[in-house]
């Protein structure tokens, strides 16, 4: 599945943002409720845009551990994540941004969330999020429930290797168990980056990366830090530095962190879950992401 235009940012307790061409995807009939095709569209994964910046998600004006107590569809949400995604300033941006990507990750690709809000000046704005890789494609008329945690998991990972440092839109390739690749999918994605997981619907949210050491120089090329780490460099005494993504904790390389990789995808199987705390507990919730090769 080759998308043209990522979606998701976020607003939780933890932070990432959106831009780009997320988003921008209108139906004929914008006030149409969330559909569901009678066929299902079989999707292979395929190649993800992502342009999630690091903003959105230290918001908190959406909670993802309430949203996950109700159906995603408009008539189903809560008056507080209503008011989230409808608020007209910048808290309901970044609300919707967050939407688009839990919407992309969770929801198949013949599946639809459509709402709309009203800015300042009175002016209606319709939108309407296509989700990509069905994760949790039932959500649509069951709620996802707080303690469905390898979903949850699941969905998080996908939001978390979509998270841009710069707000720029670069194709990737997402893999793992339930995620494989195609033939083309990794001729054309040979660059592993590294692995993304965590728990954003948790009381207490988290998101946690690895770098794979081979992928650096190009995640970096390509404006991808959050997994090696944003470097800067302070203009006054010349020092680098390397920053974690917001509030996603790096932990490392994933050649410490995570099991082997499989031998015909090249994702990782598991990694630690939270290596300060344990180095024996891991988890397989894990998504590892690829990029393409450089010129």
């Amino acid at each position: 599945m080759e998308l043209s235009c990522a979606r998701l940012a976020a607003l939780l307790v933890v932070p990432l943002v959106t831009t780009a061409c997320i988003g921008a995807e209108l139906d004929s009939d914008p006030e149409a409720p969330l559909e569901e095709a009678e066929g299902a569209l079989e999707s292979d994964n395929g190649y993800l845009i992502n342009a999630l910046s690091l903003n959105a998600l230290s918001l908190n004006a959406l909670s993802l551990n309430a949203l996950s107590l109700n159906a995603l569809r408009p008539t189903s949400l809560s008056s507080n994540t209503l008011s989230a995604i409808t608020d007209p300033g910048t808290n309901g941006t970044l609300a919707r941004e967050l939407l688009r990507y839990v919407v992309s990750c969770s929801l198949r690709a013949d599946q639809t969330f459509a709402f709309s809000w009203t800015d300042s000046s009175g002016v209606a704005h319709p939108e309407l999020y296509r989700g990509d890789l069905g994760y949790a494609h039932w959500w649509a008329t069951t709620p996802l429930g707080k303690d469905n945690a390898y979903v949850q998991g699941q969905i998080s990972a996908c939001i978390a290797a979509r998270v841009n440092w710069y707000g720029v839109s670069v194709r990737i390739s997402l893999r793992n168990n339930e995620m494989p690749a195609t033939p083309s999918e990794r001729a054309a994605f040979t660059v592993r980056e590294g692995a993304f997981w965590g728990n954003l619907f948790a009381p207490s949210p988290y998101l946690r990366s690895c770098y794979s050491p081979g992928g650096v120089t190009r995640a970096r090329q390509l404006q991808r830090d959050c997994a090696a780490g944003h470097v800067s460099v302070d203009p006054v005494s010349g020092v680098t530095t390397v920053q974690q993504c917001g509030p996603m904790q790096i932990v490392g390389s994933c050649d410490t962190i995570c099991n082997q990789t499989d031998s015909l995808n090249g994702y990782y199987r598991g990694c630690l879950q939270n290596p300060s705390a344990s180095p024996w507990v891991r988890t397989d919730i894990v998504i590892t992401s690829f990029l393409p090769p450089g010129p």
